[in-house]
C-alpha cells in the first residue's frame, strides 16, 4: 500500500543539493569580494604610497612624524633619520627617529612660519 521508491528519492535529493550548495556559497563569496575592495585593496595602496614617501626622503625636507614632531631632515640612513627640531644657544637640536614614523612631507618653510 505504501510503496515508495526510496533509492530514487535519495538520488533526487542528492542531485538537487549539489546545485543548492553552490548557490548557498554565493553570498559568502560575494562578501569576500566586497571585503577585498573595501578594506584590503585600499590598505595595500596606502602602504605602497607610504613606502614611496619613505624612499623619497632627502636632506632638507620638512617632515612630520607619527608622534607629532616636526623637523628638518639633516641625514637619512637606512632605518633612521636625523631631524633638526629646534635651535638652542645657536646650536641645532637634533633627534634620531625611525624612518617608518614619518607620516608626511610638509612644504618648505612650514616650520619657520610656526
Amino acid at each position: 500500500m505504501y510503496t515508495t521508491n526510496f533509492p530514487t528519492f535519495v538520488l533526487a535529493q542528492a542531485n538537487a543539493s549539489e546545485g543548492n550548495a553552490i548557490i548557498s556559497m554565493l553570498p559568502i563569496i560575494i562578501m569576500f569580494v566586497v571585503l577585498y575592495f573595501l578594506m584590503i585593496r585600499p590598505q595595500v595602496k596606502r602602504q605602497k604610497e607610504h613606502k614611496e614617501l619613505l624612499n623619497s626622503l632627502a636632506k632638507g625636507d620638512e617632515v612630520s612624524t607619527s608622534g607629532g614632531i616636526m623637523g628638518t631632515i639633516n641625514n637619512v640612513q637606512d632605518n633612521y633619520i636625523f631631524l633638526e627640531v629646534s635651535i638652542l644657544n645657536n646650536q641645532a637640536v637634533e633627534i634620531i627617529v625611525q624612518k617608518n614614523s614619518v607620516i608626511g612631507v610638509m612644504p618648505k618653510g612650514t616650520i619657520k612660519s610656526l
